[in-house]
């Protein structure tokens, strides 16, 4: 599976400058390419809303918290999307691209693996950050 050079751009750019607050990603045609990009001030809620309802895709989303010590902080996220009503062939190829593409994004702190968006709350975003 290939990786296309706009995805490690634009997650560069996510890490570095803080340019998007997510990237969402699909395996078009044997690769992985940039499918959508939220802008800074994008909330948790739109980029969820911008996941497809039956279809696998990965993503990366930049999640800003305050600490109980009051410290502002940030973590980046990948959360691999495999909703249930996907077909199964897109599950696979999904999951056996994940380790591969994960590696090309260096400054992942978080993975998390959903299936519906009840296990991707911004509670458990939240309780998984701190």
């Amino acid at each position: 599976m290939a990786v296309d050079d706009e995805c490690k751009l634009k997650f560069l750019e996510l890490k570095a400058r803080r340019n998007y607050r997510y990237i969402i990603f699909k395996i078009h045609e044997q690769r992985v390419v940039v499918d959508k990009v939220g802008s800074p001030t994008s909330t948790y809620e739109e980029f969820t809303a911008s996941l497809p309802a039956n279809e696998c895709r990965y993503a990366v989303f930049d999640f800003d918290f305050t600490t109980d010590e009051n410290c502002q902080k940030s973590k980046i996220f990948f959360i691999a999307w495999a909703p249930d009503t996907s077909r199964v062939r897109s599950k696979m190829v999904y999951a056996s691209s994940k380790d591969r593409f994960k590696r090309e994004l260096d400054g992942i702190q978080v993975e998390l693996q959903a299936t519906d968006p009840s296990e991707m709350s911004f509670d458990i975003i939240k309780g998984r950050a701190i």
